[in-house]
């Protein structure tokens, strides 16, 4: 493999001292403007850059903030994004470590702790509640989409968020609206709240069963109501993806989507807003999560918010996007 090239390989083809080298690369005084270019023009030629972690060693200071996330879920892909923004305005670089059906949440924190990650934001966390307090003592977390006691905590309100879905499809008349939980998720509880508060606040009844997140765990609660024969007039699915599933479901069935079914999501994610998809849904501020999150993590290792303050729960309002997967109930 070839070898990475070093300030002296840059003194040796500039001529100069590797101590000038270093000064030009560091941006500091002690060179003039024609040594500096001579320099720059060099470390071009071979190739070479400065190594970031070399620099943060010196410093004292990694500036890595370490982030796990379901590789699974859209929305995450969203909020990593946006965390990468973020940290980059803030000065920080990102390490991602991801969770998938083979690498659990303790393996993926691991990885970013052997890293000298210097705060950590958790994307979905499902680890215990003691666990995640534990791990915010030996270092400064942020978890997103999620309340847990005693630790910062950036999330929608998915109460809110569940409340004005069903209000949506209240207001186009539907009453049987069949609402498809998330189970264990992060947010799931909340989501599940928002929906008994606003039927019962309706005086209809509850229509639940499970849902999930993924396509496969709506088209198998969709398959389900074709089987019973009882279908609803209105369907709101806890995620966007599992909206889906149920939408394809019903459409190979030969059901009409919003004509005989209205369809709701949550999350507003890409495919959502396709024209041939069209999903009326719940938009998370995907953006303004992650900024939050990176701001309270960065006042925690840099500013105001240093280890002796209180945890933080900062919360969104999610916005009712209408498209064209709900309708006004059928006559």
């Amino acid at each position: 493999m070839q070898r990475r090239p070093t300030l002296a390989d840059v003194a040796d083809r500039a001529g100069v001292s590797r101590a000038l080298v270093s000064i030009v690369m560091r941006d500091v005084a002690g060179a003039s403007d024609s040594t500096r270019e001579r320099v720059r023009r060099a470390a071009e030629e071979i190739g070479y850059s400065p190594d970031p972690r070399a620099r943060r060693l010196r410093q004292h200071r990694t500036k890595l903030v370490g982030m796990t996330f379901a590789a699974a879920q859209e929305f995450h892909a969203d909020l990593v994004d946006g965390v990468y923004v973020a940290a980059e305005k803030l000065g920080y670089d990102v390490v991602l470590s991801a969770v998938t059906p083979h690498r659990d949440e303790p393996r993926a924190l691991r990885t970013l702790l052997d890293d000298r990650c210097e705060g950590l934001v958790l994307i979905g966390s499902q680890l215990p509640a003691r666990r995640l307090a534990e791990l915010a003592e030996r270092v400064p977390v942020v978890v997103v989409t999620r309340r847990v006691r005693g630790v910062d905590a950036v999330r929608s309100d998915d109460v809110a968020g569940a409340v004005t879905g069903v209000e949506h499809l209240l207001e186009l008349g539907h009453r049987r609206i069949h609402y498809l939980d998330g189970g264990r998720a992060p947010g799931a509880a909340e989501r599940l709240r928002g929906y008994r508060r606003a039927v019962a606040a309706a005086q209809v009844s509850e229509l639940i069963s499970p849902g999930g997140l993924t396509e496969r765990e709506g088209a198998a609660a969709a398959a389900e109501m074709l089987d019973r024969g009882d279908l609803p007039e209105a369907v709101f699915a806890f995620n966007d993806r599992c909206a889906l599933g149920v939408m394809d479901v019903l459409i190979r069935a030969g059901v009409q989507v919003p004509q005989q079914v209205s369809v709701l999501g949550f999350d507003d994610s890409p495919l959502a807003g396709l024209a041939h998809i069209a999903l009326t849904t719940l938009r998370q501020d995907s953006a303004g999560l992650a900024a939050a999150a990176m701001e309270r993590l960065v006042d925690r290792l840099d500013g105001t918010g240093g280890a002796a303050a209180g945890a933080v729960d900062i919360v969104r309002v999610p916005t009712l996007v209408v498209r064209s997967s709900t309708a006004p109930r059928s006559a």
